[in-house]
This record gives C-alpha cells, structure tokens and sequence, in this order.
C-alpha cells in the first residue's frame, strides 16, 4: 500500500527525527503511541493507524516531539492522504465490522437462549415461595385463643422478596457498568450512546468509571495498559502491549469479552 504512493510525508518525519538524535522508542515513550503505529506513519503505511481525528493527534504529537510545526504538518499529513482513512476511517473496515456485527448477533442469540433456560428455575422459585407466602398466614386455627395468636409474624414473605431482586438482575440487559483502570500512561478515547466521554492520556492508576445504556466505543493507543470491569466482572484484555484497539461494546454483546463468559 506504502510503495504506491508518490508522497514520502513518512520519510520526512523520519528525516526530523534523525536530525533531533531520538530513536522511535523515545518518541514512543513521550507520546505514548507504540513503536509500531510509529513505524508504520514512517512508512507512509496508515492502514495500521486508528484513523479519522486519531490519526492526526498522532501525526501532531509525533511534529512536536521531532521539532516541526505541528499544524503544518498536519496539513500535510492531510494533503499527502486525502482518499485515505484521515477523515473517515479505514475502507477496510466494514467487513470487519460486518463480522463483528454477525458475531455480536450469534452472541444475542446464545446470550437469549441462556437467559431463557435460566428464567425457567428462576419463575419456578418466585411461583413456589409466593404459593407459599400467601399460604403461610392462612394456618389452621387453633381451638386456644392463646395459640391462634402465636403465628402473626410471616417469615416466608422476606424470602420471596430477597429472590425477586436477584432474578430481574439477572436477566434485564439494559445496562452496562464498565470500570476502566490503566496500569501505565496510556491514551484513551471512549465514546458512551453517541457522545464522548473523554479523551486524553491517562495517568498509571487512574480510573473511569462509565455508564452505558445502548453502546460504548472505546479506543487505545496502548490496549495491553488498559484493564475492564464489565458489570462487576473481569474482562479480558483488550490486546497486546502497545497494540492499537478499537472495540464496542453494548450491553447485549458484553459477555464476549469477559475472561469467563
């Protein structure tokens, strides 16, 4: 893809960096972009960046660390690739996304399957002990005054509303919790129902905390620094260390990325 391109905007960058004396490591260290996406924008190879607004905060983070002018390079960057995914995202992503899609509704129909096989035991629990609540009040009356009095209290109804709350939790799919903690610097974007929660370098240790009602699009310049909770559970990891991840995730398809689904 890179060597059917006239334009050597990649060499450029490269050229800067060699006259600073800093080696792609460093520039890594301080922009906390792998080495890889950093190898591939030398190489004029964009297909491996995130695309759209993230592949220009690189291309700026990257002039300021190499001492050119970041908007003018920019510019340039724009100018070198303009049928590329520096607007829109990558051409190449919509089978991903397509299989993404097919595999999220495989995930929905197993997910609804479960929750089915589930629901049976569960409704067969909260029909017993409300049969049993309502019956425990009516007890055979005793021929003693003093023993009729004895069974007002009904201990039967506590039970049957401990069980309720935990059978609708477990099968209401509405909402998602996701806890994010990072283990090292690491730029991250997330996107919740549309609209953008945030985006900046996260320090090691720090913690989002988002709540999700239809999807979240999280991405990371640095996905093996990135830890997940997804409604209390742990999530798998999101990659390797210094691999740029984009995911999604709703609250129907969140189980695929658990650690034990």
């Amino acid at each position: 893809m890179a060597a059917d391109r006239p334009t050597n905007f990649g060499g450029k960058l490269r050229e800067a960096r060699e006259r600073r004396g800093v080696s792609l490591r460093d520039v890594a260290t301080a922009t906390k972009i792998s080495v890889a996406a950093l190898e591939a924008l030398e190489r004029n190879d964009i297909s491996r960046l995130p695309g759209g607004i993230f592949s220009r905060a690189f291309v700026r983070a990257y002039a300021v660390e190499v001492g050119l002018p970041p908007d003018e390079t920019v510019q340039e960057f724009i100018a070198s690739f303009p049928h590329e995914s520096v607007t829109a995202g990558h051409p190449t992503a919509k089978p991903v996304e397509d299989t993404q899609a097919f595999e999220s509704n495989r995930s929905m129909v197993t997910t609804f399957l479960r929750l089915v096989g589930l629901s049976i035991p569960i409704a067969a629990a909260v029909l017993y002990f409300g049969t049993v609540g309502r019956r425990a009040p009516k007890q055979p009356p005793s021929p003693t005054p003093a023993v009729l009095a004895a069974p007002v209290p009904t201990p039967p109804a506590p039970a049957l509303q401990a069980t309720t709350p935990s059978a609708s939790e477990s099968i209401d799919p509405s909402r998602l919790a996701v806890v994010l903690t990072v283990s090292r610097q690491c730029w991250v974007s997330a996107e919740v129902d549309g609209m953008k929660a945030f985006e900046r370098t996260l320090q090691a240790g720090e913690r989002q905390t988002l709540d999700v009602r239809s999807e979240l699009v999280l991405k990371t310049g640095d996905a093996g620094a990135v830890s997940l909770t997804l409604n209390g559970l742990d999530a798998r990891p999101l990659g390797k260390s210094g691999e740029v991840v984009t995911v999604r995730m709703r609250p129907s398809n969140f189980k695929d990325f658990l650690q034990n689904p």
